[in-house]
């Protein structure tokens, strides 16, 4: 394969680093065993910090000792030390992630290793965890500058901000720091962004007042992300996913094989699983085959598009003989048994080419290998206009090869048009860059790059020479002279093999990552510390048993991440998902699916602010345990301009249509609710903490900020890139992106990774 376009291939890693903190860099141990001897003042409570102030030392010890447990403390009759979290005031250079949340909980209960950023005494004795997603819940609703409609949240609260600066500072931080060392100056400590507030009752509105009986501070939580291509990372697998264990031999070149987990069951698929779907297609610059348009309508504007970009029968393009899908069907007794082919015919295509006049790429060889290995063809062609780079270093083919050619472009069509019949499969890694090349269209499309993505998401692609190695244990594309298409045909062949062997999972992330279900599984539950109410001779035989964990949430978990866990709940709303908790938590002689004394690790989402908000675009369908329905906001509030929905062509047509006058009523009358829906979400949340039992480590998490920007700006670029693509002018265009929106949808992006936290022990 030739060209760099083909060979796209990243760093498999992701900006986000591990939390700074103050610390020497030479300490080997974490805050959590030195924190009591440097910090001999600090008043220990539950979460709260250091008092710093020694003429109100009295006073700090005494409040300490009227507010936290003793050191010993019976619960359940046992007599128990209690875990104490304790933050020391100015120790974090940068934001706390999901990931270190995440940190928090494997270091009390698997084989995680000590916070830098917080110290947790008495860690060995948390009995339980339990973490709650609560996407919706923004910083900005405790200072009053995300307005709740109170009467209370007064103008000088909402406009305490100086929004403007903070932007420009938040935009380069580096920059505004070199500006100001080049003018003598010392540098701005900004520490305090990353610093956790302290919560009083006091300092909240009303409907969240009850938050500050329940934790001592607010944290700021950054979501993961990726700032170079303006991506914003699942906040579920941040912390519902962990890395799997390293391999001891560290010292070998090149990508790592895949960890394989000796439990793990692998499903034969077929093939036909792996076929590209028409958004995959056009999301990777496919030119389209009529056969995948659902009408005569979508294929007449297909055709439309495609005589404006000069791919049509006039430009010397053909589509293969496919009237319609279900041309390619294979009558099921024709297909034998655990046939990974499914009765297709599965071939393997890889071209090479050269740069001719003009600076286009032109076709010079085509291989095309059939599954079982055989090459049914392999020919040099000569290009249209004169070679300017024949591109050895990458294909092999020098001018002394392809001078005495004679094979065009177009007998090669005519070739494969006999060969691809409606059943034909084609596979190949970047496949759409060949077929540009051919100038040909089929609808059965299997590309390695889609179904092998890079672990860091589109629109990275990990090279065909990397993919071999690592899963295949082999090297190509080793010789001086240029690629071989035939060897990397069957090495494609092998991939997709491979693919249908293992089934859909292998060779996606899921193959670098395990559950933390699984993870904590590992880990054993030291006995003294059991939750239950337990004989000695019970105690004594759930030693060795691992830890146990719950998913809570709408809809089915069991087919998602709660596949691991040991309980997995569903619900219909967030009362439901709080009587769950309770039921996880704590036990339940109806659900015999729950451990006795309830399970260990327990994760839910509350979801009703998040579809208040318009945050999410669909919820599962109560009526249906595999769908998903579309959220459905109400007109009053479709139209406010805090509160509109994900939607980004609604949320266009909303602001561009509505009156100001509009707006602003309904912007009123729509405000109230969402103090409501607040307040009933804060209930929920002092319901579950009431459920819980003693010694809970207890942590509460937004996942994202406010996404709808996000959502809006990239389907904008999407709507763009389709326009685009098709060759529109530019003055046609309904969508222009420029500098502007790719600046605006990088703020965005930065902006909803800014979510907030809060933890405490019960």
């Amino acid at each position: 394969m030739a060209g760099s376009r083909k060979r796209k291939h990243a760093d498999c890693s992701d900006d986000d680093s591990p939390v700074k903190t103050n610390l020497d860099p030479g300490t080997s141990f974490g805050v959590a065993q030195t924190l009591a001897t440097l910090q001999k003042s600090a008043f220990e409570s539950n979460g709260t910090h250091a008092s710093h102030d020694a003429s109100d030392a009295g006073t700090a010890q005494a409040q300490a000792a009227a507010q936290r447990p003793s050191k010993k403390k019976r619960v359940d009759g046992v007599k128990t030390k209690y875990p104490v979290l304790t933050y020391v005031e100015g120790r974090l250079q940068s934001s706390i992630r999901i990931a270190d949340l995440q940190s928090l909980l494997l270091y009390c209960f698997a084989d995680g290793i000590a916070p830098q950023w917080i110290s947790i005494k008495h860690s060995g004795y948390v009995r339980k965890v339990v973490v709650v997603m609560v996407p919706g819940l923004e910083l900005g609703m405790l200072d009053g500058s995300i307005s709740l409609g109170l009467e209370e949240a007064s103008e000088e609260m909402e406009m305490d901000h100086d929004t403007e600066a903070a932007e420009k500072q938040e935009e380069d931080p580096k920059a505004a720091d070199f500006a100001r060392w080049k003018q003598g100056l010392p540098l701005e400590d900004r520490s305090h962004r990353y610093n956790p507030r302290p919560l009083t009752r006091e300092s909240l509105p009303a409907p969240l007042k009850s938050l500050a009986d329940i934790f001592p501070h607010a944290w700021p939580v950054k979501a993961p992300g990726d700032t170079k291509y303006n991506k914003v990372h699942s906040p579920l697998q941040a912390m519902l996913l962990t890395p799997l264990p390293k391999n001891k031999d560290n010292n070998t070149k090149g990508p790592k094989a895949p960890k394989v987990d000796k439990n793990q069951v692998f499903q034969r698929t077929p093939i036909t699983a792996f076929i590209s779907s028409v958004e995959d297609l056009r999301e990777n610059d496919y030119v389209l085959h009529p056969a995948l348009m659902a009408n005569e309508q979508e294929r007449l504007t297909l055709a439309e598009n495609r005589r404006r970009a000069g791919q049509s029968s006039e430009d010397g393009w053909v589509d293969t003989h496919v009237e319609n899908l279900e041309a390619g069907q294979v009558p099921d007794d024709e297909i034998q048994q655990g046939s990974m082919t499914a009765g297709r015919d599965v071939l393997a295509l890889d071209c090479e080419m050269c740069i001719t006049e003009g600076g286009q790429s032109e076709l010079t060889r085509i291989s095309l290998v059939r599954w079982d290995g055989e090459v049914i063809l392999d020919e040099l062609v000569k290009p249209q206009k004169p070679i300017i780079d024949y591109l050895t270093r990458f294909s092999g083919i020098t001018k002394e090869k392809l001078d005495p050619v004679t094979t065009t472009i177009a007998d090669i069509q005519q070739k494969l048009l006999t060969i691809l019949t409606p059943r034909a499969i084609l596979v190949g890694h970047s496949l759409n860059s060949d077929m540009n090349a051919l100038k040909m269209t089929h609808p059965f499309i299997v590309d390695t790059t889609l179904i092998y993505p890079h672990p860091r998401g589109p629109p990275l692609k990990c090279s065909l020479k990397w993919l071999t190695q690592k899963y295949m244990g082999k090297e190509i594309q080793k010789g001086q002279t240029g690629h071989d298409s035939i060897e990397d045909a069957r090495a494609v062949l092998e991939l997709v093999k491979q693919k249908c062997e293992k089934g859909e999972r292998w060779g996606t992330g899921d193959n670098s990552n395990e559950s933390i279900f699984k993870r904590l599984g590992r880990s054993i539950r030291p006995g003294k510390h059991i939750t239950s109410a337990t004989t000695a001779t019970t105690t004594t035989t759930n030693t060795f048993e691992g830890r146990t964990g719950a998913v809570v949430d709408w809809g089915n978990p069991e087919r998602g991440f709660g596949a691991q866990a040991t309980v997995a709940i569903g619900c219909v709303d967030d009362n439901d998902v709080v009587n769950g908790i309770s039921a996880a938590v704590n036990g339940d002689a109806t659900n015999p699916s729950i451990p006795g004394g309830g399970v260990d690790f327990t994760w839910a989402r509350l979801r009703e602010l998040e579809s208040h908000r318009g945050f999410c675009n669909r919820l599962p369908d109560p009526n249906n345990a595999n769908e998903s329905t579309a959220v459905v906001i109400p007109a009053a509030e479709e139209s406010s301009a805090s509160d509109a929905p994900v939607d980004a062509a609604a949320a266009q047509t909303t602001s561009s249509s509505a009156p100001e006058t509009q707006q602003e009523s309904t912007t009123t009358t729509t405000a109230p609710q969402l103090a409501d829906v607040v307040a009933r979400t804060v209930t929920n949340i002092q319901r579950i903490y009431e459920s819980l039992p003693p010694c809970t480590l207890f942590m509460l998490y937004s996942g994202t900020g406010d996404p709808r920007e996000v959502a809006r700006l990239q389907a904008m670029h999407k709507q763009f890139r389709e326009e685009y693509n098709s060759k529109k002018p530019w003055d046609e265009l309904s969508v222009k992106w420029t500098d502007t929106e790719e600046q605006a949808l990088k703020k965005a992006c930065e902006r909803a990774r800014e979510g907030c936290g809060f933890m405490c022990v019960k």
